[in-house]
């Protein structure tokens, strides 16, 4: 777990938002999902609303990727607007404008190989 607090520095954290967002941006979705492990989990209120999962979490590259497939369906024109880029320790918080105008807060667990394992996201009402 050491190797791993440390790779959570600032410039990893910049460098993976920027990315995120152009992902996001450019609605590539495969481009969204290279951030992620096979078997990652997403956790956010949307999922309950546009994949119709009343737990919220989605499980496992193929659920998510339907999830945000149809999501991107939904709002042809979402774009993202990064605000704050936050560091934890084996997590990175981002705070950005997204769909409609709304905050949004995603927290980002990150497992041994840099890559997403845990994801939750939170909406300003």
């Amino acid at each position: 777990m050491r190797e791993l607090a440390a790779a959570m520095d600032q410039v990893f954290a910049e460098h993976f938002a920027a990315d995120w967002i152009e992902s996001w941006n450019a609605h590539d979705l495969n481009r969204i999902l290279s951030h992620y492990t096979d078997d990652f989990e997403m956790s956010s209120p949307v999922i309950i609303q546009v994949a119709g999962e009343p737990s919220g979490t989605l499980k496992g590259k193929a659920a998510v990727a339907a999830y945000w497939g149809k999501a991107l369906e939904l709002i042809p024109d979402l774009k993202f607007e990064l605000q704050s880029v936050l560091v934890g320790v084996g997590s990175i918080t981002l705070y950005y404008k997204g769909a409609r105008g709304r905050f949004a807060a995603e927290v980002f667990h990150f497992g041994p190989e840099q890559k997403v394992v845990k994801a939750f996201a939170h909406y300003a009402i």
